[in-house]
C-alpha cells in the first residue's frame, strides 16, 4: 500500500446502502475543501449514453471500479467527480492504525467515518484499508518492547476493534499489506520478528471474526506479474486455504511505470484465480518521467486500457482501483522525485487520456462527462506561535465567475485580524469574504487570490470552504 500525499507529511445509525448502480444527481454547487477543491458553478451538462460515468461502465461488465480518497477533500468538484465516476472508495491513510489510534487508548474515526458516511450516501462499498502492516504505525506500539503474547494480543485486540466497528458496513478488507520481500522471503517487520510468518493466519482468523461478512484480502506490491515475489504470494495463499484459514482474495497494488506494464498480467490474475480466490487491482496508478507529453500520455492511455482489461478479461477479477482520481491527490512526486501526471485525472480535475483508456476497456468511448468548475484553495502561507497568514486561491476551468462569495467556518478558534483583496467579516467562528471592486471577475483559465492574517491557539486546522 502506498500513501496519498497528504500523509507524507507524517483517517450512529447507518443509512441504507443504495444499489451500487445508482448515480449521484449532479448538483450546481458543492461545497469545497482544502488542497484543491471547488464548488460546482454549473451544472455538468448530463453524459450521453456513450459517456457514461465509469462506475456504471464497470458495473454493466460485474467489476468494481474503484479510487483512494482523502476524506476531508470529499467536497467540491473532487466529491463530485469521486461521487460520480466510482463504486468503491478506498481510504488512502484514514484507517490505517497510526491514523486510527495515534496515542495509546486514543481514538480517532473522524476521517474514515467521513469515507463510509460518503459512500454510503452514494451507492459505493468501501474497501478497508489496512490492518497490518510494517509502516504507519504508531510510535507507541512501534517503539514498544513487547513480548509474543503481547504483541499478538495488540494484534487480536485492533482488528477486533477496527473491523468491528464497520461490521457490515465495509465489504473488503486489505488485512495483512505488503508481507514479501522482492526476493519471495518474508519481510522482517515488528509482526513477522515478534510472531512468526503465522502472524498472516492470526490476522485473518481474526477479521473473519470481528466481521464475518467482509472480504479478506492479503494485498502487496511488485506482484501484478509473474515473478518470485508474486509466486511466494501464490503458494502462500494456497496453503492458508489447505490449512482452512480464511482468505477471500489477493489485491496487486499496480504501481506501475510507463512501459513497464507486465506482459504476464492476465496470465498472473488468472493464476490466483484457480486457486478459488478473488483478485482485485488495488491502488493502480501509472507514473512517467515528467514532463509529461502527448506521446506519454497516449502511452499511459494504452497502457491503463492494457491493465483494465486484463482484469475484464478474468471473471474472477472484482474490480480496479486507481490510486488517488487526480494528479492533485497522488503520493508519486513526493516519493519519486521527477515523476508523477499518474492518474487518470490532472491536478485541475481534467480528465487525461488514461480516462479514455480505462473507460474504453469497459465498453465506453474515450469521451469522459463534461465537467466545468471553479474552485477555492484554502491555504496557510505562514504561521507562528499565536498568528498564521492564510490565502484562498479562487480559479475556473471551464467556467467563469462575474463575481464571488467564499464561506468557511473555524473550527479552532481562529480569528481573522486582516484582509486584502477582498471583503471579510467573522462572525463567531463563521467567515464570508467577497470580491473586492477589482478582482471579481474570474475568466475560464484564469484565477485571483486574496489572503488575510488571524490568530490561532493550540491548532489551526484547515476549515472546509464554499465558494458562491
Amino acid at each position: 500500500m502506498r500513501t496519498s500525499r497528504s500523509s507524507r507529511t507524517s483517517r450512529t445509525s447507518r443509512a441504507p446502502r443504495a444499489p451500487r448502480s445508482s448515480v449521484p444527481s449532479r448538483l450546481t454547487a458543492l461545497v469545497t475543501g482544502a488542497a484543491a477543491l471547488g464548488a460546482l458553478l454549473t451544472a455538468a451538462p448530463a453524459a450521453h449514453a456513450a459517456d457514461l460515468p465509469l462506475r456504471d461502465l464497470a458495473a454493466a461488465k460485474g467489476k468494481a471500479m474503484g479510487t483512494a480518497v482523502t476524506g476531508s477533500k470529499l467536497t467540491g468538484t473532487y466529491g463530485e467527480i469521486a461521487g460520480r465516476e466510482f463504486n468503491w472508495l478506498t481510504p488512502g491513510n484514514a484507517m490505517k492504525w497510526g491514523s486510527v489510534e495515534p496515542t495509546r487508548g486514543n481514538f480517532n474515526w473522524t476521517e474514515a467515518d467521513q469515507i463510509v458516511d460518503f459512500a454510503e450516501a452514494h451507492g459505493q462499498e468501501v474497501r478497508g484499508h489496512t490492518l497490518v502492516w510494517h509502516s504507519q504505525n504508531p510510535s507507541w506500539l512501534t517503539n514498544g518492547t513487547w513480548t509474543s503474547a503481547q504483541l499478538g494480543q495488540l494484534l487480536n485486540d485492533h482488528i477486533a476493534l477496527e473491523v468491528g466497528r464497520y461490521k457490515g458496513r465495509l465489504a473488503a478488507w486489505d488485512v495483512v499489506n505488503e508481507p514479501f520481500n522482492e526476493d519471495g522471503t518474508y519481510r522482517q517487520t515488528l509482526w513477522y520478528n515478534g510472531l512468526g510468518a503465522d502472524y498472516i493466519a492470526q490476522a485473518l482468523t481474526a477479521a473473519r471474526a470481528a466481521d464475518p461478512s467482509a472480504k479478506l484480502y492479503i494485498n502487496d506490491y511488485n506482484v501484478e506479474g509473474v515473478n518470485a515475489k508474486s509466486t511466494a504470494l501464490y503458494n502462500l495463499v494456497r496453503s492458508l486455504k489447505e490449512r482452512g484459514v480464511p482468505i477471500d482474495g489477493v489485491g496487486l497494488q499496480a504501481h506501475l511505470i510507463l512501459g513497464q506494464v507486465p506482459s504476464t498480467l492476465q496470465q498472473n490474475i488468472q493464476r490466483f484465480a484457480d486457486l478459488g480466490v478473488d483478485v482485485a487491482i488495488t491502488e493502480l496508478d501509472i507514473r512517467m518521467q515528467l514532463p509529461a507529453t502527448a506521446a506519454k500520455l497516449a502511452q499511459q492511455a494504452d497502457e491503463y486500457k492494457a491493465v483494465v482489461a486484463a482484469c475484464v478479461a478474468v471473471s474472477r477479477c472484482t474490480g480496479v482501483t486507481v490510486w488517488g482520481f487526480t494528479d492533485s491527490d497522488s503520493w508519486i512526486p513526493d516519493v519519486f522525485p521527477g515523476y508523477g501526471a499518474a492518474t487518470p485525472y490532472d491536478e485541475n480535475y481534467a480528465p487525461k487520456p488514461a480516462y479514455g483508456g480505462i473507460a474504453t476497456a469497459l465498453g465506453g468511448t474515450t469521451t469522459p462527462p463534461p465537467t466545468g468548475a471553479c474552485t477555492a484553495t484554502y491555504s496557510v502561507t505562514n504561521q507562528w506561535n499565536t498568528g498564521f497568514t492564510g490565502q484562498v486561491r479562487i480559479a475556473c476551468s471551464g467556467a467563469s465567475l462575474s463575481s464571488w462569495k467564499v464561506n468557511w467556518t473555524y473550527g479552532a478558534g481562529q480569528r481573522i485580524s486582516q484582509a486584502w483583496n477582498a471583503t471579510c467579516t467573522q462572525t463567531d467562528a463563521a467567515v464570508s469574504c467577497a470580491n473586492a471592486s477589482w478582482n471579481g471577475t474570474v475568466p475560464d483559465g484564469g484565477s485571483v487570490t486574496f489572503g488575510f492574517n488571524a490568530s490561532w491557539s493550540g491548532s489551526n486546522p484547515v476549515p472546509a470552504v464554499t465558494l458562491g
